[in-house]
């Protein structure tokens, strides 16, 4: 038992020292410890690195990793099961239940990794890691839940929710856990059935083997019944459906609120594992919220759905423990998810982004990581929410060179961006071709954004300064064409990224327009390109007025005659880009009326027919369109509290974006979506 927590001690003392410059030594300390704990100690840093770079390589050294903390856990837990002297003797949990988290945990990391992989194979098989994740950090928080009852801690709400979820399971056909059972079985543990369930056909198509025999597997009619009816049983076959946990999820995280687990008990272990369970159903409960539209469809297929408020209130649990990597995992995804996501959606209940207590988060994180990149990162973005751009950028230039180049290509990225806000398009530029030495994840991304940033520098110096110009077109058309050279390299469950695809139309869009209008190539390119990143980046609601003012500016340049005379024949597409783009920068400088009616006279005067017959055809800004005029009856109705027949026009405008066809970039709106709809159900605003 000391050897455990002797062991227990190094690797979450090693993993969390200094997440940057520190990460080799970890991982050299947690690479001579052969336990479970130094395996998921080191999978967990090297699934840090290849979540923050993307690079194929260092995912398949994850996947290694994490295959080796799942076996270790596997085997720790078989020997738990058989001598429970071997293992930590809690009131609480079942025996075993610390290698069991660690199982879990380093499912739920391989299951990331999977749907990460550029195979469809792959992310299935993740899908399938995950469900069984989830089953395990069931019966750890229906343990917790059992204990509380026992105490009389657990109080009415979080008891019926248990109740409830129950009865969905017995509804579902699949057996409930059994309370007292004391174990987790060495079978439930077992991926043995997993391997080779999925398997790549020659055809390029994904076949499902089972009991040996090799058959096609119609994806539209998998369900979580292809798990339940496997031979070994155990978790995987009497734990809940996805969707009927999330009622237990619910009531997890609703004890979670009400009882502060400290005043349960003061034992490390116990401690770490409620804090690791809390992580986990948290991040999964989060993460299934957030699923835009067209990927839910995906994921219905396992049953799963999520609960964000529920997620979030477990996060913010497990935070409370933030010196072990529980909840140093559970304050940078917290920051993350407010900073990064939710910062940027505009449909928001008044109290959505609880700015206070993020504060008091980071400070707090600042102090036990004074040296890591990765809270300064979280202070650059809070600061852009706050539009205070540039001293977000004076925090970024302020970090100390070197560490982790995944760490240092995200405050690059995050540096340029904010530079493409600030309309400092050389620094933007120059930013993101660095990027490309960093990260091997997008380069047609960082191309791209530097040619369309001399795109703008070209035409801001074409009249006054030409030689300027002339030299800002030709590296405008030199690092544009790059992006050709460096599309498909990169793919997610098995197809090409989106970005790529549109970026692909956007340079075939101009390379003929190029041909057939017997220009330059760089008077080839349509409405400000600046002005469409900054949109899909969330951009406009960083910037202040004097750059909202300076983008409506560069907009207004391909309207101007005597500059663009190709205007006048312009197609209606890039017409409705142009109005789209100008709506939105109206909106956020408080222009309401005029962006509503450039958006009906500009974009939704379109038929989509219509803009589909154009040659390589922006077709997005009729959905986006849609959101904006929806954003703009939220406006006008001043929130949450306002006229409930405003906000009934608000909810019919997401209704069509959730039903129009699918578009190009979409994932980047459909969180916006997604929160738009969840907010005005809050407010009692049904949709279509």
């Amino acid at each position: 038992m000391m050897v455990w927590y002797s062991e227990r001690t190094t690797w979450t003392g090693r993993a969390r020292a200094d997440e940057t410059t520190d990460m080799e030594r970890a991982e050299a300390e947690l690479s001579k410890g052969t336990s479970p704990f130094h395996k998921l100690g080191l999978s967990t840093a090297v699934f840090l690195r290849a979540t923050l770079g993307f690079e194929k390589e260092v995912m398949e050294q994850a996947g290694a990793r994490i295959a080796e903390a799942e076996e270790a856990a596997t085997e720790h837990q078989r020997r738990a099961i058989k001598d429970r002297s071997t293992a930590h003797q809690s009131a609480i949990y079942p025996a075993g239940a610390e290698y069991a988290l660690c199982h879990a945990e380093s499912q739920l990391m391989a299951a990331v990794i999977g749907v990460l992989n550029e195979s469809l194979t792959e992310s299935l098989r993740g899908f399938y890691k995950l469900r069984k994740a989830f089953a395990t950090l069931y019966e750890l928080s229906e343990a917790e839940q059992k204990y509380l009852r026992s105490i009389g801690r657990s109080n009415a709400t979080s008891q019926t929710s248990i109740v409830s979820s129950t009865d969905k399971l017995s509804s579902t056909g699949l057996q409930t856990p059994t309370e007292g059972s004391g174990v987790l079985t060495p079978a439930n543990l077992s991926d043995s059935d997993d391997e080779g369930a999925f398997v790549d056909a020659e055809d390029g198509t994904t076949t499902h083997r089972h009991n040996g025999e090799l058959t096609e597997t119609d994806l539209e009619k998998l369900t979580l019944d292809d798990m339940s009816s496997k031979p070994n049983g155990g978790i995987g076959s009497s734990a809940p459906t996805t969707g009927a946990g999330a009622t237990t999820a619910t009531a997890f995280a609703q004890a979670d609120a009400d009882v502060d687990f400290r005043s349960i008990t003061t034992d490390p272990i116990d401690l770490f594992i409620h804090s690791g369970v809390a992580l986990c159903f948290g991040l999964l409960q989060l993460l299934l919220s957030m699923v835009p539209p067209a990927f839910a469809k995906l994921l219905s297929i396992f049953s799963f759905r999520g609960d964000r408020e529920a997620g979030l209130r477990m996060l913010w649990s497990a935070t409370k423990f933030k010196q072990n990597i529980n909840g140093a995992m559970a304050g940078l995804i917290t920051l993350g998810f407010y900073n990064g996501a939710i910062a940027f959606c505009d449909i928001l209940m008044d109290d959505a982004v609880p700015e206070a207590r993020l504060k008091n988060l980071l400070q707090e994180m600042r102090q036990l990581y004074p040296r890591s990149k990765l809270w300064l990162l979280e202070e650059a973005r809070m600061l852009g929410a706050e539009k205070n751009l540039e001293q977000a950028i004076a925090i970024t230039n302020d970090a100390t060179p070197g560490g982790l180049k995944q760490i240092e290509a995200l405050r690059r990225f995050e540096r340029s961006l904010n530079c493409m806000y600030l309309h400092r398009y050389e620094e933007c530029a120059t930013g993101f071709i660095e990027c490309v030495g960093l990260n091997s994840w997008s380069h047609a991304l960082y191309y791209y954004i530097a040619g369309v940033c001399y795109v703008e520098l070209y035409r801001a110096h074409k009249v006054n300064d030409p030689k300027a110009a002339a030299a800002y077109a030709e590296q405008a058309e030199e690092n544009l064409h790059k992006v050709y050279s460096n599309v498909g390299k990169k793919g997610f469950m098995g197809r090409q990224l989106p970005f790529d695809v549109f970026v692909i139309r956007k340079l075939k869009k101009w390379d003929h327009r190029t041909k057939t209008q017997g220009c330059k190539f760089v008077d080839a390119v349509g409405v400000s390109p600046v002005a469409e990143m900054a949109y899909f980046w969330s951009g406009f609601k960083r910037m202040n007025e004097k750059q909202l003012l300076k983008h409506l500016q560069n907009l207004e340049w391909s309207e101007d005659l005597s500059l663009n005379p190709r205007w006048a024949q312009e197609l209606a597409d890039e017409k409705a880009l142009q109005a789209l783009l100008k709506a939105t920068c109206l909106r956020f400088l408080h222009r309401v009326p005029e962006a509503k009616a450039m958006l009906s006279e500009g974009v939704l005067s379109h038929d989509l027919l219509q803009l589909k017959a154009c040659d390589n055809a922006d077709v997005w800004s009729i959905p986006v369109g849609h959101y904006e005029m929806a954003v703009c009856y939220w406006d006008e109705a001043r929130g949450q509290h306002g006229d409930k027949v405003i906000l009934q026009k608000c909810s019919d405008e997401i209704a069509k974006v959730e039903k129009s066809e699918s578009y190009e970039l979409e994932a980047r709106v459909g969180l916006k979506v997604t929160t738009a709809r969840e907010t005005l159900r809050k407010c009692g605003v049904s949709s279509v």
